[in-house]
Formats: structure tokens, C-alpha cells, sequence
């Protein structure tokens, strides 16, 4: 509950969560964190799916990927804040008269609520033949392909690391055989020292390759994004 400060009426308006039995302290401070966290309100308030939406907007805000008529496919794009965003930015309804309209495809492994402009399939996207199926859902290439995905967390920090690079080197795979000419590919990669040969790879096949942490990242996350922009085909 919110706590009264003291001194000339200031108010500690942070939310504070009792621990409850049964529960762990470690999830009463993420519940505590969730509560508190500016993001999470906005993102509320704004309908959006979760706090992540944000950060693709801030992406795109610095490097402009999403624009109207952009052919977009979110890998891993459960809950949906990913696809919400790319679905106003490329004008996927139609809405902003005069711009081009564009298409979002949503693929994850589990199946995701339908989202208003954009076409979801489930679909493991490393198995044998998922680009062709990505290509023939968007009837050509993609102008955008960007991932948002992380492996489950094993508590052990080298091996999640590990494990979020492999997913990032399987989604540029998958973008190297989607993506049209010209085309972005971004990805959330963690730092830990075992991204360098996906970075080389990147660079060979790409204008420029930028690491970025958004705003919208949590200060003491240690993700960061890859934005590899000018796909060379």
C-alpha cells in the first residue's frame, strides 16, 4: 500500500507488497517492480499487451524500420506488444488515408490472442521449411524481421546467455532467407561475450549493425538490441 512520508507533507507514493505466505520473496519484489514501474502503467493505459511494446517503438523511433507499407514478421511475438506497435506504424488497417498499408505476421510456438491488422500462425520457426511457409503467408519477402524472444531462464547466467544468442543466430538465419534487399533485422541479444560471431555474421550481410539498449530496458537487465539495417540479399 501506498506510504506516507514524513516532512512538510511529502508522500512515498512507491507501492509496497507484503510478503505473502507461500509466496517468495523473490516474487513478491518482481510483483513489487511490476506494480511500480512507469511502463507497466502506460502500457496499461494504452492497451498495449506488456511493457516490451515500448521498446520496439523506441527502436523504431531512432531508425525508422516500421513505415507505412512495410511488410513486418515478429518472431516469437507472444503476448502481441510487438505486433501491436508494427500494426499502427506500417498502417496495417488501413487507417492513415494516403500511406501505403502494410502487413504484420505474428509466428510464435504457442498459440496468441488475435490482434487487430495482424495475421498470427503458430509455428516453430526453426523447423524444416518455416521460411517458405513465411514467404508464402506474406506472398514475397519481408521488408522487417524482428524478434523480441527469450529462452526460459535457467538461473544460470553464461547458459542464458548461451541459450538467447542461439535463438538470435536462428532468427537471423530465418531473416537472411525472408528479408527482401534493403531489408531490417532486429533482435534482443543479451551481453555476455559470446555474441561476437553473430555480429561478424550480421556485418557481412547487412549496411550497418548498431547495438542499442532502449529507454524501455530495465537499467539492470543486461539485454540489449541488435538493429542490422541495408540487408545486402
Amino acid at each position: 500500500m501506498a506510504k506516507r512520508g514524513s516532512g512538510r507533507g511529502a508522500r512515498d507514493l512507491r507501492v509496497r507488497v507484503r510478503t505473502a505466505r507461500g509466496r517468495k520473496l523473490s516474487s513478491t519484489l518482481w510483483l513489487e517492480r511490476q506494480l511500480n514501474d512507469p511502463y507497466v502503467k502506460r502500457a496499461r493505459a494504452e492497451g498495449y499487451r506488456g511493457r516490451a511494446a515500448y521498446k520496439i517503438a523506441e527502436l523504431d523511433d531512432r531508425f525508422r524500420f516500421l513505415v507505412p507499407g512495410a511488410r513486418v514478421v515478429d518472431l516469437g511475438c507472444a503476448p502481441g506488444g510487438w505486433c501491436q506497435v508494427a500494426v499502427k506504424r506500417v498502417n496495417a488497417l488501413g487507417e492513415r488515408r494516403g500511406k501505403a498499408q502494410g502487413r504484420v505476421l505474428g509466428i510464435d510456438i504457442q498459440q496468441v490472442e488475435p490482434i487487430a491488422g495482424a495475421e498470427i500462425h503458430q509455428l516453430d520457426f526453426m523447423e524444416d521449411g518455416a521460411d517458405g511457409r513465411v514467404k508464402a503467408w506474406l506472398g514475397g519477402k519481408a521488408d522487417v524481421v524482428m524478434s523480441d524472444m527469450a529462452a526460459a531462464s535457467s538461473g544460470h547466467k553464461q547458459t542464458d546467455h548461451l541459450r538467447i544468442i542461439a535463438l538470435c543466430e536462428a532468427a537471423a538465419e530465418l531473416a537472411f532467407d525472408v528479408l527482401d534487399e534493403g531489408g531490417t533485422f532486429v533482435a534482443k541479444v543479451l551481453a555476455g561475450g559470446a555474441e561476437g560471431e553473430l555480429q561478424k555474421r550480421l556485418k557481412q550481410r547487412f549496411a550497418k549493425v548498431a547495438n542499442v539498449k532502449p529507454p524501455a530496458s530495465r537499467a539492470d537487465s543486461s539485454e540489449k538490441y541488435v538493429v542490422a539495417t541495408g540487408f545486402r540479399g
